[in-house]
């Protein structure tokens, strides 16, 4: 019995023009934090969107792009499995990212996106209405 022969050595990945992230490792569940640095929500998936190479150099050619981070409802389907509906994720477009690192930094102000609604809802009618609600303790 004769021992195949090796595979050829592959060819080295293309040099890519900007930054390369893992979305696991760089993106999802991390802390989204507003304009001025306020934490908004964590990254529980992403939203892709295929598209024509041309714009990338690569006329011919389909891509993927990454469009938004979704957030939403996500910690129960991660315990019990299944998938949110689609109706349910809060979309935050990826063109509002500044920056990648620790946290994601965006362009705009956490009070204007429907992500913080839930936070609002419980400021405004729960702990409003507790003794001490409406105003800080300082």
């Amino acid at each position: 019995m004769s021992t195949p022969p090796p595979n050829p050595p592959l060819a080295p990945e293309p040099a890519q023009a900007g930054r390369v992230l893992d979305a696991r490792l760089h993106v999802l569940d991390r802390q989204v934090l507003d304009v001025d640095g306020v934490p908004v929500t964590t990254v529980d998936d992403l939203e892709l969107a295929p598209v024509d190479g041309a714009d990338q150099d690569h006329p011919g050619q389909r891509t993927t792009m990454l469009t938004a981070i979704l957030t939403g409802p996500a910690l129960a389907t991660r315990v019990f499995g299944g998938r949110p509906p689609a109706s349910r994720w809060v979309r935050l477009p990826w063109s509002d990212v500044t920056d990648v690192g620790t946290a994601l930094h965006l362009d705009v102000e956490g009070a204007s996106l429907d992500a913080t609604w839930t936070e609002r809802w419980v400021r405004d009618h729960i702990i409003a209405r507790s003794p001490g609600g409406r105003h800080d303790p300082g």
